[in-house]
């Protein structure tokens, strides 16, 4: 989700304290996603539950509007960021509490214990990632291919899931989109600081920023979501 070949071939010099002031602030963004979909996910759980279930519940529509708003807005941002840095975040914030309204929506079917125990795992899994991959001399750009190819054979395999409805192959997904997502997060934060190596005198820092917050995100979001269905559906069995 870049407009950047990140090519091999391009070298720039890049003074260290640049390249770290971008990863501060590209997890910093991140941090703050996330900070706001878990901010968003309790308001909507507790405070407004009335007024959001009463909502959805006069206007069912609105719900493929919550699901597909996000993918919008991750196009906007991945388009536009780097020359509106200011409109990329504003975007950003608004995918977080979208997120964050989805969680609190499917936050019944699990209980505290799943959602405190995927919250941890993801947390753990996506930090350790993304040091790696951010700190590693190893090419993983074969790596994440594969793993892109696997997620969109994963995605096809999961709406033929829904017309089977079968538990066990969504238990088995979830294990696989954890091992996709994994590789995907060590990818994405080491393509993130080869974007910002080669593309830096070109664009934005801010906006770069704002581009890899969204990728590393949703790379965390779905090992959240991963996690959850792990941990619910073995509490069930």
């Amino acid at each position: 989700m870049n407009n950047y070949s990140g090519e091999p071939g391009r070298r720039v010099v890049t003074d260290a304290s640049g390249l770290n002031r971008f990863l501060t602030r590209m997890y910093s963004n991140m941090a703050l996603a996330v900070l706001v979909s878990a901010l968003s996910a309790y308001l909507t759980m507790t405070v407004f539950a009335s007024q959001v279930l009463g909502f959805f519940g006069a206007y069912p529509a609105m719900v493929w509007i919550i699901l597909l708003l996000p993918i919008a807005l991750s196009m906007g941002i991945t388009f536009s960021a780097t020359r509106n840095p200011a409109g990329g975040f504003v975007m950003l914030m608004l995918i977080s509490i979208v997120y964050g309204v989805e969680f609190a929506l499917i936050a019944g079917v699990y209980t505290g214990t799943n959602i405190a125990a995927a919250f941890v795992s993801s947390a753990a899994v996506f930090v350790t990632m993304a040091i790696y991959g951010t700190a590693t001399k190893r090419d993983l750009t074969t790596f994440g291919s594969h793993a892109t190819a696997a997620l969109v054979a994963l995605m096809i395999a999961w709406i033929i899931n829904m017309f089977l409805q079968s538990p066990a192959i969504t238990y088995i997904f979830s294990f696989i989109a954890v091992i996709i997502f994994v590789v995907l997060t060590a990818w994405d934060a080491q393509k993130m600081k080869q974007i910002y190596i080669n593309y830096s005198d070109q664009n934005s820092m801010t906006g770069l920023a704002i581009v890899g917050a969204l990728q590393l995100y949703l790379d965390f979001v779905n090992l959240f979501i991963s996690f959850l269905q792990i941990f619910g559906m073995s509490d069930r069995d």
